[in-house]
């Protein structure tokens, strides 16, 4: 389970890790979670070709439980690889898992979101997972606009012609 959308894309969502749907189908974010995520995406006009999403975790962890480190230590080789191959002008860490993972151990992702990292022309950014705003609706609003965020950060990269 690598990850599904266009490889040219100029945006990589990274999520936590595959449910039971995911699981089930092999893709990332297609079970509530992916289709609350896809609704977010389509209602803001970002394109199909706009983005790419992947995970940290490439396989499920027992009982759906937070992956431990050594885990996320092994699956990042992948999720590097992904970076590599698919050269995102923006990055935006979906929930904790993939903040800390991709921003630093330190960046919780209720302090971080909203704001933007440049590391070597890549723009890095967090939100909620949006498992998280099916648990808490207080989320959604928060969520909303931080994809509008990444889309202005889109549309400023393409006048600037960076993508």
């Amino acid at each position: 389970m690598l990850g599904r959308g266009d490889v040219c894309a100029p945006i990589l969502f990274v999520g936590e890790g595959p449910g039971a749907k995911e699981d089930e189908t092999g893709l990332p974010f297609v079970g509530q979670a992916g289709k609350l995520l896809d609704l977010a995406l389509e209602s803001l006009d970002f394109a199909p070709e706009d983005y790419y999403i992947a995970n940290v975790i490439k396989c499920r962890p027992p009982e759906n439980r937070t992956p431990l480190s050594d885990e996320i230590a092994a699956c990042m080789p992948y999720l590097r690889e992904q970076f590599r191959l698919i050269r995102p002008k923006i990055v935006v860490c979906l929930g904790s898992v993939a903040s800390t993972a991709l921003l630093g151990p330190d960046c919780k992702v209720s302090s971080v979101r909203g704001t933007w990292t440049e590391r070597k022309g890549t723009h890095f950014t967090a939100t909620y997972h949006p498992a998280a705003l099916l648990r808490d609706e207080k989320k959604k609003l928060v969520m909303w606009q931080d994809l509008k965020t990444v889309k202005n950060m889109l549309s400023q990269l393409r006048d600037d012609h960076k993508v």
